[in-house]
């Protein structure tokens, strides 16, 4: 950024606070968008397999889940996400709903016009006073809608929700059997095993390696009718052959029937004519004693 704005602090970059912001260009608030970093310096080291395995899974499943039905929602993973004057944070899984889901390096709430409605963070390795005490009071106080914590060491899910509008706290959100309603998502979450599994009434939604093994399973099952339709036809075109073939040889059978019958013919009419020829011939001989 050629200008930054003098409020912009390079060593702890936020996005500007309300006042400041309503106050810049379109211009200003561009370059200051374009300032914050779209790289979150993780605080902890990486958590490994087990903890990426258990926000993908989800992750994929709503995109999918969304995609079918047609709803637009933006999702993403780690995603810097800025909100007026606060500290940058990443969250494991976020849902905006009703926006464009195009690609985004970051998420500015001042330019998107829209907070955070949903929020998942994975609890694996890390710090448990950061996910089950701080962000219950951060996201709560910066209007987010829903959040929840799925701790897969306990494989325990909690789940919170602002009560109304003006609420800055969150309440929990209770199980029912076995399952926690999303308001947020029109879903339901449940612990299956040791996974996360996301819900649409009874049925689970598949993630993304699920929907691979579905699409396998019925490219397989397609290729499979292929098959049989090719070797059913193959079957239908030799019996088709094989009536064609006893077609033409009842054809040429006729053929010599009526050759055959024809030269009968023709002899018949020369034997009729040698009678009728013995015939006259025995009259004029009977007419000459």
């Amino acid at each position: 950024m050629t200008s930054r704005h003098p409020d912009f602090d390079a060593s702890d970059p936020r996005a500007p606070s309300e006042r400041v912001w309503a106050a810049l260009s379109e211009a200003e608030r561009a370059r200051w968008v374009d300032a914050l970093p779209s790289e979150f310096p993780a605080a902890l080291p990486p958590e490994g397999d087990p903890h990426r395995k258990a926000k993908d899974g989800p992750l994929s499943a709503l995109e999918a889940y969304f995609q079918r039905i047609g709803r637009k929602v933006y999702l993403s993973s780690n995603l810097p996400v800025y909100y007026p004057a606060e500290r940058v944070f990443a969250p494991d899984l976020i849902a905006v709903m009703d926006v464009e889901p195009h690609e985004r390096d970051r998420w500015v709430v001042s330019a998107e016009g829209k907070g955070l409605d949903f929020v998942l963070e994975v609890l694996y390795r890390g710090d448990d006073g950061k996910d089950l005490e701080l962000n219950v009071e951060r996201y709560a106080r910066l209007g987010i809608q829903e959040y929840f914590i799925y701790d897969r060491r306990a494989s325990r899910l909690v789940g919170y929700t602002l009560g109304g509008a003006s609420a800055s706290t969150y309440e929990r959100i209770m199980p029912q059997h076995g399952h926690w309603p999303s308001g947020v998502l029109g879903l339901e979450l449940a612990l299956e095993s040791d996974r996360l599994r996301l819900f649409s009434g009874t049925a689970a939604l598949p993630d993304a390696h699920e929907l691979a093994l579905r699409a396998e399973s019925l490219l397989a099952e397609a290729i499979d009718r292929v098959a049989l339709a090719e070797e059913r036809a193959e079957g239908e075109a030799k019996r088709a052959e094989e009536e064609a073939k006893r077609a033409e040889e009842e054809a040429k059978r006729a053929e010599e029937a009526a050759k055959r019958a024809e030269e009968a013919a023709k002899r018949a009419d020369s034997a009729e004519a040698r009678v009728a020829q013995l015939e006259a011939e025995l009259a004029r001989l009977r007419t000459q004693r």
